[in-house]
């Protein structure tokens, strides 16, 4: 199991809706017929990009987790209300697995990689994945916002780093997570840290809420106590399978 991080109070996190209301209020619907279901999709006629085309609905495990997250990050008071909803919502969603598109799935056979599943329009939090093939690692600074993660699929280490230095990173402790092992860490850790697939003959999966899209936060990988100067990761999403948003989640399934 992941063990438990203190979790401290922190400054009133309730967010007003305003910025996301403006960002809505200019979208337009466009019904879809997908198969026996009509997909009401919304598009920000500001940026069209912000749609997600010729994709099927979001899982309803995964929509329902993503609002709760949402609305968790706009009423919660403190981090620390937030880090044990959060990580109870979390365990919710790990009593089943079949919730993850196999596009945010996919194994890297040379290592492990990352994509964003959700990517919040006002930047309140994301949700990531770690796919971590057999035996492979990799190596994330933590950002400057709070996270909660779990292991979806296979067995973890999470091995903590001393980044003191820029050029090496010292190994410290350690923690092996099984399936369904879930934490919450607060913002002020800043760990830099490596996780690597305990298991040597099959995929490994995490999954992560930040406080924050940290695409735009400097965040580095690389090999096993590897250098710690190495360019920021990105993620791994492709053009065709971008992470979902505030109008994916949207859409109205209708009979």
């Amino acid at each position: 199991m992941f063990s438990s991080a203190a979790i401290s109070g922190g400054t009133p996190l309730g967010a007003s809706r305003r910025g996301l209301d403006e960002a809505l209020c200019s979208s337009v619907r466009i019904p879809s017929n997908r198969g026996p279901f009509n997909i009401m999709i919304e598009i920000n006629a500001a940026d069209p990009n912000l749609r997600v085309i010729g994709r099927d609905p979001v899982p309803p495990a995964l929509r329902r987790f993503i609002w709760d997250i949402q609305s968790m990050v706009e009423l919660a008071e403190s981090e620390r209300e937030v880090l044990l909803i959060g990580r109870d919502l979390m365990a919710r969603l790990f009593t089943t697995e079949d919730w993850l598109p196999t596009v945010f799935a996919v194994p890297n056979p040379a290592g492990g990689q990352q994509f964003q599943i959700y990517h919040d329009v006002l930047d309140r939090f994301s949700v990531v994945s770690t796919i971590l093939s057999g035996g492979a690692c990799v190596t994330i600074s933590q950002p400057s916002v709070w996270e909660i993660a779990g292991v979806l699929r296979g067995a973890v280490n999470r091995q903590q780093l001393d980044a003191s230095s820029t050029k090496s990173a010292q190994a410290g402790a350690s923690s092996l997570s099984q399936a369904r092992a879930v934490e919450a860490r607060s913002s002020g850790s800043g760990e830099v840290m490596e996780l690597c697939n305990a298991l040597d003959d099959r995929t490994s999966i995490v999954i992560h809420v930040y406080g924050g899209d940290i695409g735009q936060i400097s965040r580095r990988s690389g090999a096993s106590h590897g250098s710690m100067d190495a360019q920021p990761s990105g993620y791994a999403n492709t053009a065709n399978d971008p992470p979902y948003d505030i109008f994916s989640i949207q859409s109205e399934i209708r009979d």
